[in-house]
C-alpha cells in the first residue's frame, strides 16, 4: 500500500492496515475476508477525501457549467436558434436550429406534424389572408362579393392549406423518405441565407441526411392542386387556374422558410433573450 504522509486520509488506511495485519497474526485465516477490507478502503478514502474537502466544490461546479450553457445559448440567440412558436402564436415546429442534428423522421412524427399544422389555433390565421387577396382580386368570380363571398373564400383557402399540408409534410415525404424539417443556416450574408431558404423549396434532406430534390414540395403541392378541383366550381378546373393554385402553394411554403431562417435574427433583435416558450 502506497502511503501519501501529506494526505490525512492516509492516518486512517494506516490504522486500519495495521488492524488487519493483525487479525491475520492471530491466526484468522480467512482469504475471502481479507479481500474485502481493501476494497471497503478504496471506500472509506474516497468519502474520507470528500468529507475533508467539506463538499463545497461540488455545488458550484454544475452552476458555473449551467451558467456556461446559459451565456452560450444567449449569445448565439441571434446564430439560428429557434423558438417553438414566432412571436408566441404562429407554429414553428418545423423549423430547426442552427447546427442542429436530427434522427430521422418517423412516419408518427411527419403525420403529427401535418396534423399540429392544420389544426393549430394559428392555422385560421393564413387562410383569412389568403381568402382576403382572392378575394380582392376576383380570383373565383363563382364565389361573388361581400361576407358570403369572403366566407367562400375562405373555406376554400382552408381546405386547400390542410390539403397541401398533409401531401407535402406527410404523403409524399412518407412515400421518397425525405425530412419536412427546415434547417436553419443561421450565418453567413443576407443574400446567402435568404437564397438558401428560398432553395429549400425544391431541395431538402432526405432521411439518411442528405439533399436531395424536394420531391414532396413539388409534387406534393401539384397534386393538392389537382385534388383541389373537387371542391371548386367546374369552370374553375382549369389547368391554368391548377397551376396558379400549384405556384401559389409552393411560394407561400418559400415565403414561410425565408421567414424561419431570419427569425432568430428578428425575435432577438425584438426580445434581446431566448424565448422560453
Amino acid at each position: 500500500m502506497k502511503i501519501k504522509p501529506s494526505h490525512a486520509v492516509c492516518v486512517t488506511n494506516l490504522f486500519l492496515s495495521l488492524y488487519l495485519f493483525c487479525g491475520t497474526a492471530q491466526g484468522q485465516d480467512n482469504r475471502n475476508s481479507l479481500s474485502d477490507p481493501p476494497a471497503t478502503l478504496k471506500t472509506v478514502s474516497a468519502e474520507t477525501y470528500s468529507s475533508s474537502l467539506g463538499n463545497t466544490d461540488y455545488p458550484d461546479a454544475p452552476q458555473a457549467q449551467q451558467a456556461s450553457h446559459d451565456s452560450a445559448a444567449e449569445a448565439a440567440q441571434g446564430e439560428g436558434q429557434q423558438t417553438k412558436r414566432i412571436l408566441g402564436i404562429f407554429p414553428n415546429f418545423r423549423a430547426v436550429s442552427a447546427n442542429v442534428h436530427l434522427p430521422p423522421q418517423t412516419v408518427k412524427e411527419k403525420f403529427l406534424t401535418a396534423t399540429h399544422d392544420n389544426f393549430d389555433y394559428s392555422s385560421l390565421f393564413l387562410p383569412a389572408l389568403v381568402a382576403g387577396y382572392n378575394q380582392a382580386t376576383n380570383n373565383t368570380p363563382e364565389f361573388g362579393q361581400g361576407a358570403a363571398g369572403y366566407g367562400r373564400y375562405y373555406w376554400h383557402a382552408f381546405v386547400d392549406q390542410a390539403n397541401e399540408n398533409y401531401f407535402v409534410e406527410f404523403i409524399v415525404p412518407v412515400i421518397t423518405h425525405e425530412d419536412t424539417r427546415y434547417y436553419t443556416l443561421g450565418s453567413g450574408g443576407f443574400w446567402k441565407r435568404t437564397g438558401y431558404s428560398l432553395s429549400r423549396a425544391i431541395i431538402t434532406r432526405n432521411d439518411a441526411g442528405h439533399d436531395t430534390f424536394n420531391i414532396s414540395e413539388v409534387v406534393g403541392a401539384g397534386a393538392a392542386a389537382g385534388v383541389s378541383n373537387l371542391y371548386y366550381p367546374s369552370r374553375e378546373r382549369t389547368f391554368g387556374n391548377t397551376a396558379d393554385r400549384w405556384g401559389q402553394n409552393i411560394g407561400i411554403d418559400a415565403g414561410t422558410f425565408l421567414f424561419h431562417e431570419f427569425w432568430p435574427d428578428i425575435n432577438h433583435a425584438l426580445f434581446h433573450k431566448k424565448s422560453t416558450e
